[in-house]
Formats: C-alpha cells, structure tokens, sequence
C-alpha cells in the first residue's frame, strides 16, 4: 500500500508538471504519449482505490447503522462514502446496494433530489441487481408522498411498473396496495382499512 503512495507522488508531480508546462503559447497539438496515458491511468487508480473506498463506506454504514437520532454531518459523510464507493467502483456488487442506501439516508435528512438521482442511477445501471424492484419502489414512494416529490401519477407509473415486472412479488402486493391509496388523505386511508377489518 506504502508504495503504491509513493509511485503515485512521482507521477502527479510528472502530472502537474505536463499541465503547467503545457501553454497555449504553442502551436503545437498535445498529443498524448502512452507514458502520459499510463501516468494518468495509475493517478485514476490512486484516486478511485476500489479497496480503500469500499472500507470507507462499510466503516460508514456500520457507525450509520448505530445511531439513534439523524446526525446531519454524519448523514452527509455517509453519502459523499456511499457515493463514492457506487460511481467510482460501479463493476462491484455492492454499488447498487450503496446507491440505495445513499438514497435512504438522503431521504432521512430530507435531501431528496439526491435520494431521486441515486435511485434513478440504481435502476438504469443495474437492469439485473436482484433488489432492483426495492429502488424502483422507493422511488414511487418519493413520488407518492407530497412531502417529498409530489407526483402521484408518476407514482402510480413505477408501481405498476413494479406490478408488471415483478408480478410475483412481496413488492408487487405492496405496490398493489400503495396504488389503491394514491391522492388519499390519512384519514381516508384508516377509514378503509378499518372497513376491511
């Protein structure tokens, strides 16, 4: 790990040299060398550390995990790990549960744009993660609640969406039942589940 450091020094000093070097005084096209593009693939890699990152957002979710009460500055820490880890090493099986986890702690601290892209992010980058049905039903409940999105026909599309592609479900049930109390009010809504009792 030490020399992996140690390589990188060099190569972001090569780096920033080439940058600072590089003026628009010349007439000449920069043309990329293939040591220029090793230099910045092995920089890429210093940067993204796959290992490092996906330490960082499980240490993350384990002190998240603990707490009682919504810590804003450890929400926020928690999202820029979860993040970073998901986009920066998308090939993992991890990333797309970090998406939705990312979007759960969003959706805590009421950042709800953020919650909204990282499900929309899990759903088109994932067709085949097996929890794929969870971020689209997460969605739909950002869309159902007035509180946050406030669009319940757009609610309405990715629960029978949810219907339709996973018609076999736990999702599906609820997705069914989650349809039925679009545009309610809570009151409305105990109303008839009282009925049914």
């Amino acid at each position: 790990m030490k020399a992996c450091f140690f390589v990188a020094i060099p190569v972001f000093a090569a780096l920033l040299f080439t940058f600072s070097c590089s003026g628009t005084g010349s007439s000449q096209q920069n043309v990329p060398t293939a040591d220029s593009v090793i230099e910045k693939k092995v920089a890429e890699d210093f940067m993204f550390d796959c290992a490092l990152l996906k330490k960082e957002a499980l240490k993350t979710d384990s002190i998240i995990l603990k707490q009682t009460e919504t810590d804003l500055k450890l929400a926020n820490r928690a999202i820029a790990a979860f993040t970073d880890f998901a986009y920066h090493c998308s090939s993992d099986s991890l990333a797309p549960i970090y998406l939705i986890k990312t979007a759960q702690v969003a959706q805590a601290i009421n950042n709800t744009p953020q919650a909204k892209i990282v499900l929309e992010q899990c759903i088109k980058d994932y067709p085949n993660f097996n929890n794929r049905v969870a971020a689209i039903f997460l969605l739909a409940q950002l869309y159902d609640e007035a509180a946050y999105l406030n669009d319940e026909e757009q609610a309405r599309v990715l629960y029978q969406k949810i219907i339709d592609e996973y018609p076999k479900s736990d999702w599906a049930s609820s997705a069914k039942g989650a349809i039925r109390f679009i545009g309610k009010s809570d009151e409305q809504i105990m109303e008839e589940l009282k009925k049914k009792k």
